[in-house]
Parts: C-alpha cells; structure tokens; sequence
C-alpha cells in the first residue's frame, strides 16, 4: 500500500504482550513523533500526509489494545489520547507534524468516568471528567447528546470532549446524570434533560440543547 511505513513492517511481527511499564514494539517511533506533550498539542492544525493504518484499537469501553494486546501503561494511553484527531471522513488519526496513521475506534475515543454537579436548575454546572485526564464542562461548545443504543432501546449519553472527539459516559455515571434530570415545556413539548451552563440539553437521540429563556 503506497505510504506504507515502518510501523506497517513492524506490525507484522508475531504478537507478544504488552507490558504496562513498557513501550509497545513497534510504536517507539509513533511514541518519539509524539512528543512528550503537556496539555494537548495542536493537531487540528498539522497537515502531514496519511501513512496508513496501525492496528491499534479504542474498544467501547476505552480500553486502549495494540496488535490485540491492551497498552496497560496510562502515561502511554494519555500521549495517544493528546494526538488523536476525529477528521471530515468520520474516521480517528494519531496526528504528529509528520505524519497521520488511522486507528479503529468502537464507539467514543474517551470514557467520561466523573461527573461532578455544582448548583441546581438553571444555575446547575456539570462537570466531566474522562479516563485520560480531560476536565470538560458541559455547555455550549461542550454539548451533552443522547443516541439510541442499540439492541437496548435505550440512549446512551455522549460529551464533545475537544475537536470532533466525544467521551461516552460510564454506567455509573449514567445513573448519577439521571438524577440530576428535570422535567421542562419546550415550545408546547414536555421533555426531560439536564440543565448545564444555562442550557438545557433534552434526553431524546441527537436533541439540541436550548437556553434559560425558551419556555
């Protein structure tokens, strides 16, 4: 495949396990690339051409696996996590100012795994925390969403965490977010939500959020 790199070769190794104080083989160039950032690097910004998929995977219930194997070290998980990028294609990239290689994501990249709720009503302040260390709170530019889960006929509640990457909420947190919801009348329709930041965000699939003053 034209772009093929050096990690593609690497790849083909046999499987071994990945330790949790350990560099995964085949990712310590992916690794020095990276950089050892602090905070999240710019990535919406870098252009660097497409080098080809790496079997690398976010499972559902954001568990991070290379090559099958899941990467136990979280200061590694974190790295990752600052250079991943969700582009127009809908697929998620690994994104350095040199290069960009495609990774499989089941669900959401991130697991929103702490949800704190200062105040009340309108006044109400959700705040998340995901597993790799983002603090996000929920309002305009960080919107709470619902979508059906399937199989279940339930929804499952979603946070836009930073670019186009979203955290799904844990169970745990579903149930304390369920607590939190309130009744109210939008535009002659009852709707059930959660109110953050002066905005109300409805638990029906993909419903947008509306403000302190709609009725």
């Amino acid at each position: 495949m034209a772009g093929t790199t050096d990690l593609d070769q690497k790849a083909e190794t046999p499987r071994k396990p990945v330790a949790s104080d350990a560099i995964p083989e085949g990712l310590a160039d992916l690794v020095a690339r990276a950089g050892n950032n602090r905070g999240t690097p710019p990535v919406e910004r870098w252009n660097p051409p497409f080098c080809g998929d790496i079997d690398m995977r976010i499972a559902a219930d954001g568990r991070w696996f290379y090559m099958g194997s899941p990467i136990g070290r979280e200061a590694l998980v974190r790295l990752f996590a600052s250079v991943l990028r969700r582009d127009e294609d809908g697929r998620h990239y690994l994104v350095t100012p040199v290069e960009k290689v495609g990774i499989v994501v089941e669900d959401a990249p991130f697991l929103a795994v702490e949800l704190h709720a200062e105040g009340k009503g309108e006044s109400q302040i959700l705040t998340v925390r995901t597993n790799v260390g983002d603090v996000v709170r929920i309002d305009a530019e960080h919107p709470l969403r619902f979508e059906d889960e399937t199989g279940t006929g339930g929804l499952k509640p979603y946070i836009r965490v930073r670019g186009g990457l979203d955290a799904l909420f844990a169970r745990p947190l579903l149930y304390q977010l369920a607590d939190l919801f309130e009744d109210r009348t939008v535009s002659g329709e009852s709707l059930t939500g959660a109110w953050s930041a002066g905005r109300f965000f409805p638990v029906t699939p993909g419903g947008a959020a509306t403000t302190g003053d709609a009725s």
